[in-house]
């Protein structure tokens, strides 16, 4: 659920350890949800800032659990959130081409700009934050949290002390009502398209062959396939 962020681990946002960057933020959520008529489920634990760290906490809980992505398009100065499985791995490039926004201009927003625009810091991103935009941030989905049969969806509910589990209708119910359009993405028909390329049928160690990448994107690209299936 947290922001996958690049580089060496970074510390907690100095406004206040698992916080969102204003006061009543998750209170005023909630109330949402609740006018929504949407029920919920939320269990507190320590705050977390990564995928690991959070799965310690809520991986008994069954569902879909989340990975956030803040990113912004460096050509056109828009930022998008993408939300996938927890253990996705995603190819900035090669998603960035699949919006039609062109190879290489995708990239982390920082988090001051997480904090303006869905007014969370690090750790916290989630799209139950989508209420604070005001039609800065594109929302991308990943198509597992609807199709893969899940009672229940997780995200942080404007903190990372604590996680919210809502049924996939009402979480798009929600979505839809921040005035988002989720555009929603099939990652793994991409990566089975591309095992097929490499002349792949299944994820077996034995099978890969040995490719002459042309260069460093082909050899991470091909690091990220392998750890998606195997």
């Amino acid at each position: 659920m947290s922001a996958l962020w690049g580089g060496a681990p970074r510390r907690a946002s100095a406004l206040c350890p698992g916080m969102a960057a204003g006061p009543g933020l998750r209170e005023e959520l909630e109330q949402r949800l609740k006018d929504l008529g949407i029920a919920v489920t939320t269990a507190e634990h320590p705050e977390v800032l990564t995928v690991d760290e959070m799965m310690a906490h809520v991986g008994h809980m069954r569902g879909g659990h989340s990975k956030n992505l803040f990113l912004k398009d460096k050509k056109k100065k828009g930022f998008w959130l993408v939300t996938v499985l927890h253990d996705r791995q995603v190819d900035l490039n090669h998603l960035a081409k699949k919006l039609g926004l062109g190879s290489g201009n995708l990239r982390f927003a920082n988090e001051d700009a997480m904090l303006e625009k869905l007014r969370v810091g690090q750790g916290c991103a989630t799209p139950l934050a989508l209420f604070c935009d005001h039609g800065d941030v594109s929302f991308v989905l990943d198509a597992a949290f609807l199709e893969g049969g899940h009672e229940k969806v997780y995200f942080h509910p404007m903190t990372n002390c604590a996680t919210m589990g809502l049924s996939p209708e009402d979480f798009l119910k929600f979505v839809k009502s921040t005035g988002h359009d989720p555009i929603i993405v099939h990652f793994n028909e991409d990566i089975q398209q591309k095992w097929k390329v490499y002349g792949v049928q299944q994820p077996n160690w034995s099978q890969i062959p040995m490719l002459e990448p042309r260069d460093r994107n082909n050899i991470l690209e091909m690091r990220g396939i392998i750890r998606e299936l195997c």
